[in-house]
């Protein structure tokens, strides 16, 4: 059985982008502010969130055979809104590094994973988003763009 690993090299391409975006850049440029209360440093925790839910929900599928939940759409914006305070509480240079060494990890994981379980896991509905780089993608051009306007 063949499955699609493109997945892959789109990951390692907004991955390598993840980095570079965060070398050299300093404190003050990690709390930027961006739009609806966020900041720089903020988004870069929120892309290790959903990175590490990707990586927690992936091991228990193949630790204990649970098939993660389907991803409910409604349920993004509450949980975004949830977590954002203890997200900004975050030093920007921690958060910064969680998400570089997070987005490392589940990279790692998803490229490691059997054909077995990537097959069930589109059979299933996708319930975990293999390709992490659509939503770093996504967020690195808005940070990209507020950091090239200063």
């Amino acid at each position: 059985m063949s499955v699609d690993r493109s997945y892959i090299a789109e990951n390692k391409t907004q991955l390598t982008r993840l980095q570079a975006l965060i070398e050299g850049r300093s404190d003050a440029e990690l709390a930027r502010p961006l739009s609806a209360g966020w900041t720089v440093a903020g988004v870069l925790g929120h892309l290790a969130f959903w990175d590490q839910r990707a990586l927690v929900l992936l091991e228990q599928w193949e630790k204990a055979g649970v098939v993660p939940p389907a991803n409910n759409e409604e349920d993004v914006d509450w949980i975004n809104d949830a977590a954002k305070p203890m997200l900004l509480a975050v030093a920007p240079r921690r958060a910064a590094e969680l998400a570089l060494s997070i987005a490392q990890a589940v990279d790692a994981k998803v490229a490691g994973l059997s054909d077995d379980l990537v097959a069930r896991n589109a059979a299933a509905g996708t319930p975990v988003n293999l390709v992490r780089a659509t939503h770093r993608h996504e967020h690195l051009d808005e940070i990209e763009g507020v950091l090239k306007a200063h």
